[in-house]
């Protein structure tokens, strides 16, 4: 590994066999053919036609294309189409979502800047990006993309935004010196570029050391393909349990079918009936109702600046119990802030200076002409702290604009990172003043006097002392300090760097990115639902821990981790730490994808937010990947399962409760199909076992659970926003949604529907025969599971929760109702459904057995159940 940073420009040359006038045509040839282009490598992509196949490798998708191969056999084509449809809706949707999460490498190639200026053969090139090789030597000037890695040769005043990468907002200023330290993370390395950065300030010259793959973008694009994604714990607890299903079901009907052959039933006749069974036991719509209520789901929470790009992400919401998320712009309001104001010996607010004084005026003023930000209809422009100092002004009324056309800039000495200083020459009341902002180590040495109310004074060691005590305990709580001094000088004279000494010190401002003002409400709530609340940040130490202090993320320094701690532990010795730790600093692309790993591997549902290109492919490992709408980069928002539209921390707090709330409304969604269901099969079974005729024929069994079914199943879904739901832990991910508890409540209510349709059947056989029969237990059937819609909606009665707080549900009811009174009144269609024509006593019997399963399941729920949905 060549670290170029801890090499000098000299010997970054010699290494790439470079001299001072670039690459010749040679050179150019040779490399090209050995490195290729600067661009990212895109690994071989399934087709669509592949993924569209992949979706029926699922085992209950192919037990019902069996069904219906069967159901085609034996002529009975409405089954067979009916499968068919649902299964291929169920494929394409799968097929949609694959082909949308595989967009993350394009957006990587897009970072790339389209050209770049070089130096080659002695000549000053303009050249597509893409032909960048190791060794040319690049020119990069302010509003420059950054197209390769490079180390500086030579840096005038050069600052770089890397937050892409670093995930740092504030831009770094370039210098050439060797660093000679080990393990310098990306975000030290100061005497390098990398590709996907942008310049903001100065120019500089580079030697391109990396491109292409081998450039950090490279090296996330590689872990970006290595990061798998995870299925959610509904999307396994469904697999797992159509695989049980399918099984049960062959099972089931093998044993109707082998004591119907065994009783003397053709075979022909009896393989229909189980292939009946089949279709009665297996929810064919489950797939699809599952995923209409998570459509529905998402698009409640777009409202709410929650946009969910995977569909079965928001149920995964509700199983979170760890969120690991960025600090800039997520947590804070990516926006430097003034926070406090040294002057006259006093910490003041920033937003309680006093106009009338002429220090704490003069300091605002300093701040504004000192400064090269502007702020023009609305859009700030400039370096973020001068921007700060700008907004400082706005405070108190002053426009920067107007305030230098009043005192013109008469001169000034640039900043540079040498002397961590910038002079502005002005004239004041017919005085012609200097003013010096900067590093407060560098100006202190360089201050000879300090103005207080008192008037000017000598320069004490005692004021010294002080103002380094203020200036700790500003960084100590996280904050920025620029020191400011000015000094008198000749009318007319050109400032140079000589003048910069005998300062007359004034006072310091100190600003951060402040949190956002829902953020520590928001972390409260997590913590009171159970979820630990993790900050991963490129930022230093002391600045993420002084925000994770201020939100209540973090309690204790302890708990606070720097990169170069994870680099040297072991996976599993990070396993055993990363519950102790709630704060990671200055930290890389691979760490991040270890901390989520770790807590995952700890049996954790862990959410991960980030804006950046290092961020994505640990978006991409974590169960829910979080991009920011407003500042995330196209990869970073292509690579994860949701987007923020607002940035903000305290939406995915929002997101996650709605994502418990539709859990459950799910939950409550499968247990209506399932105990219906399983009234089918037992009624089915009841039927055989009795020797009794077919209690249904297959036409019923589809419009029951393909018409009646689904619109209760989506209204079920629909269930109203429980406030309480994050007073709950999280769910555990090794507790799967059809647990034994679950299974009782689907047997037993299955139980009770299964009674009243066959009590039904036994009344049609004694009052009109087989045929009237099947009508009867059909019907009985249809309208107990409609109503049984109504003890779907919560654990507890619907008199506790609202008998009319979920309008769907009783839309539902009806249309349902409706449906089923037109297929028994209406003539043409009694042919269609095969149903018999029905008397008003039958009729009557149909509706008060069927309402006594909805009676029956309130009296239990109003004298037993007591808690949420």
């Amino acid at each position: 590994m060549k670290e170029f940073y801890k090499k000098s420009p000299e010997e970054s040359l010699e290494v790439l066999g470079v001299t001072s006038k670039g690459l010749n045509e040679e050179e150019i040839k040779k490399r090209r053919e050995q490195h290729g282009f600067n661009e990212l490598e895109e690994a071989a992509r399934k087709s669509p036609l592949q993924v569209f196949l992949e979706q029926f490798k699922d085992f209950l998708v192919i037990i019902l294309l069996g069904a219906a191969i069967i159901s085609a056999f034996l002529g009975k084509l409405e089954s067979t189409i009916v499968i068919l449809v649902v299964v291929i809706i169920n494929a394409i949707l799968g097929t949609v979502q694959h082909l949308k999460a595989e967009q993350s490498l394009k957006s990587l190639k897009a970072l790339s800047s389209p050209t770049a200026k070089v130096l080659r053969n002695g000549q000053k090139l303009e050249i597509p990006s893409r032909e960048l090789l190791a060794g040319d030597i690049l020119y990069l000037d302010a509003g420059d993309y950054v197209s390769a890695d490079g180390r500086i040769l030579e840096s005038f005043s050069l600052q770089v935004n890397e937050s892409s990468l670093t995930g740092e907002s504030e831009s770094v200023l370039k210098f050439v010196e060797v660093i000679d330290k080990d393990d310098v993370a990306i975000g030290d390395r100061k005497n390098m570029v990398f590709s996907g950065s942008f310049v903001t300030y100065g120019r500089g010259v580079i030697l391109v050391t990396d491109i292409g793959m081998n450039t950090e973008i490279g090296k996330i694009a590689n872990l970006l393909e290595s990061a798998k994604e995870k299925k959610t714990p509904l999307q396994v607890s469904l697999d797992n349990f159509g695989k049980k299903l399918a099984v049960v079901i062959l099972i089931i009907s093998a044993i109707i079918f082998g004591l119907d052959i065994f009783r003397g039933r053709n075979i022909v006749d009896s393989f229909m009936f189980a292939v009946s069974l089949a279709v009665a036991a297996i929810p064919e719509a489950l797939s699809s109702i599952v995923t209409i209520v998570l459509a529905f789901g998402t698009q409640k929470m777009a409202k709410k600046n929650a946009i969910v790009r995977k569909l079965h992400a928001v149920e995964s919401l509700g199983s979170i119990s760890v969120i690991c998320s960025d600090k800039t712009g997520t947590l804070t309001q990516n926006k430097m802030t003034v926070q406090k104001v040294f002057v006259d010996n006093k910490v003041l607010e920033h937003d309680s200076l006093d106009q009338h004084k002429v220090l704490e005026k003069g300091l605002v003023l300093m701040a504004l002409l000192c400064n090269d930000a502007v702020t023009v209809e609305n859009k700030e422009i400039g370096d973020p702290t001068e921007v700060a100092l700008v907004n400082m002004g706005e405070i108190y009324e002053l426009d920067e604009l107007i305030i230098r056309e009043q005192y013109p800039r008469l001169g000034e000495v640039p900043f540079d990172s040498d002397r961590k200083l910038m002079s502005t020459a002005h004239k004041f009341k017919n005085k012609y003043t200097m003013v010096t902002k900067g590093a407060l180590d560098v100006l202190l040495a360089r201050a000879t006097k300090i103005e207080t109310s008192e008037g000017i004074k000598d320069f004490t060691e005692e004021h010294k002392k002080e103002i380094e005590k203020v200036n700790r305990e500003f960084s100590m709580g996280g904050l920025r300090v620029l020191s400011f001094a000015y000094k008198e000088i000749s009318e007319g004279k050109e400032i140079t760097l000589e003048d910069e000494h005998n300062l007359i010190f004034v006072g310091l401002i100190a600003m951060m990115d402040p949190p956002r003002n829902e953020s520590a409400e928001a972390v409260k709530l997590c913590i009171e639902a159970g979820i630990k609340p993790v900050m991963i940040t490129g930022d230093h130490k002391i600045t993420a821990s002084a925000i994770a202090k201020q939100i209540g993320i973090l309690k204790d320094e302890s708990e606070a981790m720097e990169g170069f701690e994870l680099e040297k532990i072991s996976d599993e010795e990070l396993k055993n730490r990363v519950e102790k730790v709630s704060v990671y600093a200055r930290v890389s692309p691979e760490h991040k994808i270890r901390i989520v790993r770790a807590w995952q591997e700890k049996g954790n549902i862990v959410a991960m937010t980030g804006d950046g290109v290092n961020d994505a492919p640990a978006l991409k490992q974590a169960d829910i990947g979080i991009a920011m709408g407003i500042t995330g980069t196209e990869v970073a928002k292509d690579a994860a399962s949701m987007v923020l539209a607002d940035d903000n921390f305290s939406t995915i707090v929002k997101a996650i409760s709605n994502g418990r709330s539709i859990y459950a409304n799910i939950k409550n969604s499968i247990k209506f199909l399932l105990s219906g269901n399983t009234a089918g099969i037992l009624s089915v079974v009841y039927a055989s076992i009795g020797a009794l005729p077919i209690p249904f024929a297959a036409v019923h069994l589809l419009f029951i659970n393909l018409v009646t079914d689904s619109l209760p199943a989506i209204a079920i879904g629909l269930e109203p926003h429980n406030e309480n739901i994050m007073k709950e832990k999280p769910r555990s991910i090794n507790v799967p949604i059809l647990n034994k508890s679950f299974a009782i409540e689907v047997i037993m209510e299955g139980l009770l529907i299964a009674v009243v349709t066959m009590a039904a059947f036994h009344i049609g056989l004694y009052t009109g025969g087989a045929y009237v029969a099947s009508t009867m237990a059909f019907a009985t059937l249809c309208l107990s599971r409609l109503l049984h819609g109504f003890n779907c909606r919560s654990k507890e009665s619907v008199f506790r929760i609202g008998l009319f707080t979920n309008r769907s549900i009783w839309f539902a009811v009806i249309i349902g109702f409706l449906l089923l009174l037109l297929v028994l009144t209406f003539k043409p269609l009694r042919g269609v459904f095969e149903v018999a024509p029905l008397s008003s006593d039958q009729i009557s019997y149909i509706y008060g057995l069927s309402v006594i399963p909805l009676i029956l399941v309130q009296i239990y729920k109003l004298l037993f159940v007591k808690g949420q949905k």
